[in-house]
């Protein structure tokens, strides 16, 4: 650690030498190339987000690490682009060894929470309170031998899915996969679906912070080999009845935010649309879906495998951490305790839906 030196800048400060770095250190890790662990989500977070920075450490004159997040109060920071970031960590060289604490330290943290830290950051993992399955889609050998795999591990699924998509071309006209549509309209449509569904859903409605869909709108202009934003939209007769936007690099779709036109609901559009997807995808020689974490039966019959994903924090003793605790860790287990009960978890959804209708008869 004595020969590693630690520089705080804002994502704006960060130069060619720095992300060319940055992107070359992330190559070498091993891991899964998601999307969300390039500098260009950093970069895209630190446009909207004032408190974004990240710590760069420096060795031997050259960049050999890169810890990216955003500012709280009281020394508690969370992961950058936390509540919609899908893959969270540090980028290191293979070997460095830096203590949590220390890097910590020269950031001036006293906390830092991740819900999405990506298996193999060993560093951060000591911290993690609760380990989940990130579902993932395994096409690198083609869109054939996937549906093959569905055939056998999901045959009712995909028999349904398939009747479905011709039924809905039957019966509402030509369809139309578009695996990387550049209208910003679509974009807006897609968002309108997904504010709706959480507001019936009794979610809190992310587009309806600036900053979230600020996020996706520059994101789906970020055209890089890393990190690039991808919106796919399934057409009826020339109306989207589905859609999805996603973040990809050369070999990985982190799907993101899918959503569909309940009038559509018979058909299933949002399956049908994963289909297509994935064939897109396929085709685009990406091989690898993350689904993301998070339980849902059409992600169980979609994926093929998982990625492991953490949630938890990293603290630095003190009363810093101590207040970090107080302060989070009973709504965390709180949390915990409805995921791993399912009855209960099946109340809590009911009611959230309850909610939701009830914002709407009041909304005029």
């Amino acid at each position: 650690m004595s020969d590693v030196r630690i520089h705080v800048v804002t994502p704006s400060e960060l130069g060619a030498r720095e992300t060319d770095a940055w992107r070359e250190l992330r190559a070498k890790s091993g891991a899964p190339a998601n999307p969300f662990m390039e500098p260009e989500f950093t970069l895209a977070v630190g446009r909207v987000r004032a408190a974004a920075r990240v710590a760069v450490l420096w060795e031997d004159g050259q960049p050999a690490g890169f810890f990216p997040y955003e500012t709280g109060s009281l020394g508690h920071a969370q992961a950058i682009g936390f509540g919609v970031s899908d893959c969270q960590g540090a980028v290191l060289r293979p070997g460095l060894r830096i203590a949590p604490r220390e890097l910590l330290r020269a950031c001036g943290l006293t906390a830092w929470e991740f819900d999405n830290l990506e298996a193999g950051q060993e560093i951060f993992v000591p911290g993690a309170a609760e380990e989940f399955g990130s579902p993932v889609v395994d096409v690198g050998t083609g869109y054939a031998a996937y549906q093959d795999v569905l055939r056998s591990r999901s045959p009712k699924f995909l028999k349904t899915t398939l009747a479905k998509e011709r039924r809905l071309g039957r019966q509402t006209g030509d369809l139309r996969f578009v695996f990387d549509e550049r209208d910003p309209a679509a974009l807006r449509t897609l968002m309108g679906w997904k504010s709706a569904q959480y507001r019936r859903t009794g979610r809190r409605d992310r587009f309806a912070q600036d900053w979230i869909s600020t996020l996706v709108r520059r994101l789906h202009e970020t055209r890089a080999p890393g990190c690039s934003g991808v919106l796919s939209v399934l057409y009826a007769a020339g109306r989207p009845v589905a859609a999805h936007f996603g973040l990809r690099s050369r070999t990985v779709l982190s799907c993101w935010f899918p959503a569909y036109d309940p009038e559509f609901a018979k058909y299933s559009p949002g399956l049908i649309l994963h289909l297509r997807m994935a064939e897109g995808a396929a085709a685009a020689g990406i091989g690898m879906l993350d689904l993301g974490r998070g339980a849902a039966e059409y992600k169980d019959a979609l994926k093929t495998g998982e990625l492991r994903v953490h949630e938890g924090a990293s603290t630095r003793p003190g009363a810093g951490a101590a207040a970090y605790w107080l302060r989070r860790e009973p709504v965390r287990r709180a949390h915990s305790f409805v995921r791993s009960r399912p009855r209960l978890a099946g109340y809590a959804q009911r009611t959230l839906n309850r909610l939701g209708s009830l914002r709407r008869r009041d909304t005029p």
